[in-house]
């Protein structure tokens, strides 16, 4: 039998910060699975950073968007109809088929999870794409040592606020991060175990950082934001300190070009430097990332904290809350 079903279309292409008349909710009709296929109901989906950028029609490390056609991202479901061995009915999976309530996909697309020790939704934050993220920015790219002092920007983020946790795991001797609340930064101070916190929306981003240091240079920066944030960081790098790029969100919306950090001849001057970073690169971490994290998590030494929206017809309104803040750890809709 088909299936009748809802998903979300990019109807076209944002200029600056996108709105709701850039997407369209579309009902359609699912064909019964065939050989080979499993249609899966979806019940997590979630809404990243990196998004924005395959709205835009420009080279990129992936394809852009299609208009007029579904969009993806990072999915749970429950398999309701199989025609391959390999996937059973009521099989947890995880899969790239995001944006819609139900997907209809090869197999080999799938990979069935355990949900009985842990939320389906783990896969998605902390067992996912942002835990390995943080993980990969600190251990492969940025060579953290036993030691050094760790400045995260966004760091209330998906994947800021486990970078700030798993630096002092292995073994920074302090850990900053900025965040866009007051909230916020007492959630990194009093419950996530930062050193010191900052709120970036009361300015002065070099002295706030300063004070936070408290008289300290950073080895390591993992940079979520870029901008400003990108700069005040540079301006308090150690020599021989290490950038580790993952993001650029106060960038993602310009219209025109973004004017560089004025500071970049502290890079030549202290020998910095700055690594840009996939984590689809790194698959090969994989193993490594759920031995190493998840005895973390199981033993209580991680908090992996989400943000919760409910229903397909509000996912748009939970995209556009990463560019204002509206999250705290993870941005999720449940289905």
């Amino acid at each position: 039998m088909s299936t009748r079903t809802r998903e979300i279309h990019l109807a076209r292409r944002p200029v600056g910060r996108p709105v709701p008349e850039d997407f369209s909710l579309v009902e359609v009709e699912l064909p019964a699975p065939g050989p080979g296929q499993v249609l899966v109901r979806n019940t997590v989906l979630s809404v990243d950073p990196y998004m924005r950028g395959r709205m835009n029609d420009t080279e990129s490390y992936v394809e852009p968007y299609a208009l007029g056609a579904p969009m993806e991202g990072g999915a749970m479901g429950e398999v309701v109809a199989s025609e391959d061995p390999s996937l059973a009915v009521g099989d947890v999976v995880n899969h790239m088929a995001g944006w819609r309530e139900h997907a209809l996909l090869d197999a080999r697309e799938a990979r069935r999870v355990d949900a009985s020790r842990v939320p389906a939704s783990a896969y998605l934050s902390v067992l996912g794409m942002p835990g390995l993220t943080a993980y990969v920015g600190l251990t492969r790219i940025a060579r953290l040592a036993e030691g050094e002092v760790v400045h995260v920007s966004g760091a209330a983020g998906a994947v800021g606020s486990l970078v700030g946790q798993m630096a002092k795991l292995l073994g920074a001797s302090h850990v900053t991060g900025s965040a866009g609340s007051a909230e916020k930064v007492a959630w990194l101070t009093d419950e996530l175990g930062f050193d010191a916190a900052y709120d970036y929306r009361d300015g002065d981003l070099v002295g706030q950082l300063g004070t936070a240091l408290d008289g300290r240079r950073i080895d390591v920066y993992f940079d979520n934001v870029g901008g400003d944030h990108l700069e005040a960081a540079i301006e308090h790098m150690a020599d021989f300190g290490r950038i580790a790029a993952c993001g650029a969100i106060a960038t993602y919306d310009a219209t025109e070009p973004p004017p560089g950090p004025r500071n970049l001849t502290r890079v030549v001057q202290r020998r910095l430097s700055m690594t840009g970073f996939i984590v689809t690169d790194h698959r090969d971490a994989a193993s490594e990332f759920y031995r190493t994290v998840g005895g973390w998590l199981a033993e209580g030494k991680l908090v992996a904290r989400e943000t919760h929206v409910d229903g397909l017809d509000r996912a748009v309104e939970a995209f556009l809350g990463l560019g204002t803040g509206g999250n705290t750890g993870k941005m999720l809709v449940r289905l």
